[in-house]
């Protein structure tokens, strides 16, 4: 009598899958049910510096302001267009249901709530530039996530200098 092969370890269940999304082009959805605090995925891509980063600005010309970038310590970036995984394609929203960590120069995407399953995952891009806003300037980093509390744009709001 032969021996039954014994059981196979069951590969990890894939959780998220970027596909289309109704708010802007391709967006990262839950496939499971993700607990509040979990963490989701890492935002990987090649670590460049700002110069860099310049240099190769726009990765469209037609889309200029559409990047993968994301802002990390000591002046560095994460270009996600080079190395990076479906975390970018994780869209904006003003009332995210995940925010973005950075640890040690790493950033990982992490659940702010329960999401349940078939709910597209969001972060706030939070994008700062230093020059004043404008409506011009607000019109070329639109937001679509058309929450209650929009702010029409991926800018995060500018901080309010206090009176002495």
């Amino acid at each position: 009598m032969s021996k039954s092969p014994a059981p196979q370890p069951r590969a990890p269940r894939q959780r998220i899958q970027a596909r289309r999304s109704g708010v802007h082009g391709k967006g990262v959805f839950a496939l499971v049910d993700l607990a509040e605090g979990e963490t989701l995925i890492e935002y990987t891509g090649e670590i460049i510096d700002w110069d860099e980063a310049l240099e190769r600005h726009p990765h469209d010309p037609k889309d200029p302001h559409h990047t993968f970038y994301f802002h990390i310590d000591g002046g560095r970036v994460i270009d996600a267009k080079y190395g990076g995984n479906s975390s970018r394609w994780i869209n904006h929203s003003c009332d995210p249901n995940c925010v973005a960590d950075e640890e040690n120069g790493r950033v990982f995407i992490r659940a702010l709530r329960n999401i349940p399953a078939g709910s597209e995952l969001f972060y706030d891009y939070g994008l700062t530039i230093d020059e004043p806003y404008t409506k011009k300037l607000k019109a070329q980093f639109p937001c679509w996530c058309g929450s209650a509390n929009c702010r029409g744009t991926l800018l995060a709001p500018k901080e309010r200098k206090r009176k002495a």
